[in-house]
């Protein structure tokens, strides 16, 4: 099983506002640089979007360790989903779980595939290099959003 390490971050010019997500996936063979937006989003919507389209774009089943910014990406996976999911996608509160069809996406692609994945928080904006290349590919993702008005 192949070992990859994968950078994720999303950027949002104003909350909503237009949105960009990015991904970097590095092997020992090879790197991969993902990116793209959406004209009305959010922040979280696209730290979610960046792990959806990085897990997607993987061919066969690999041993990730996914490196993200975001405690709502990280908690969402490692903490609330199975509650969400017993609740009927509901919170603790009977709220309906807001982004739910991204929930949806991300939980089919890290537990219903055949991928390893070990969760990694990393403080954004601190110097590391994975992390701050995911933040330039997430701002390019801001800009290509905003060429398509």
């Amino acid at each position: 099983m192949n070992s990859i390490d994968i950078y994720t971050d999303g950027a949002c010019k104003g909350n909503p506002g237009p949105g960009g997500w990015g991904a970097l996936l590095k092997s020992p063979e090879a790197q991969k640089e993902l990116c793209g937006g959406e004209l009305d989003t959010t922040n979280n919507r696209m730290e979610m979007m960046a792990v959806i389209e990085a897990l997607s774009a993987l061919k066969r089943p690999c041993k990730i360790t996914l490196h993200v910014d975001s405690q709502y990406v990280l908690k969402g996976m490692t903490e609330w989903l199975p509650g969400w999911k017993a609740r009927g996608w509901k919170t603790a509160t009977k709220e309906p779980v807001k982004n739910v069809d991204l929930w949806q996406r991300l939980d089919a692609l890290v537990n219903g595939g055949t991928h390893q994945i070990e969760w990694r928080w990393v403080r954004g904006h601190n110097g590391h290099p994975g992390n701050e290349r995911a933040d330039e590919l997430a701002n390019r993702g801001v800009a290509m959003a905003l060429q398509k008005r």
